[in-house]
């Protein structure tokens, strides 16, 4: 968290400064998307294209760029209903938790605030982008979860 706070923390208080800079420039918006990747990735050490390949990281850079939604995404934090650290009522919904390796997931945490019937921890890869970086990991995983709901 300490290295990785500044994120949330510009979301959460300058979104729009952050989305006006995104949406002004491809190279800025292509190095938020690779910085993020870098730093929310287990191994490290592998580059963010040699993880999902050139192509789709280019892709998912160009999906923002293109629609412009890097500034709407970055809305995470700000938008919410409740400011951060304000105790939000559980809605009883079913719901499952993936943790990858670089997420941050405090199970007695969530469990406050979610029912969680399904909570998968996988220690040795994934980051902030799974979806890019461990397609088949968190689609058995949703799948196992929607079974369970039959």
């Amino acid at each position: 968290m300490s290295e990785e706070f500044g994120y949330i923390s510009i979301q959460s208080t300058r979104p729009a400064t952050l989305g006006a800079a995104l949406a002004d420039s491809p190279v800025g918006q292509l190095a938020w998307i690779v910085d993020k990747s870098a730093s929310g990735r287990i191994p490290r050490e592998a580059l963010p294209h040699d993880v999902v390949g050139i192509d789709r990281l280019l892709t998912n850079v160009m999906l923002y760029w293109l629609t412009d939604t890097a500034s709407s995404s970055a809305y995470v934090g700000y938008m919410q209903e409740s400011s951060w650290g304000a105790a939000k009522s559980a809605s009883g919904i079913p719901t499952a938790v993936i943790v990858f390796a670089h997420d941050v997931g405090i199970r007695r945490y969530a469990e406050q605030e979610h029912a969680i019937t399904r909570w998968t921890d996988v220690e040795d890869r994934g980051g902030h982008f799974a979806a890019l970086e461990e397609p088949e990991t968190l689609t058995a995983d949703i799948r196992e979860f929607f079974a369970g709901l039959r």
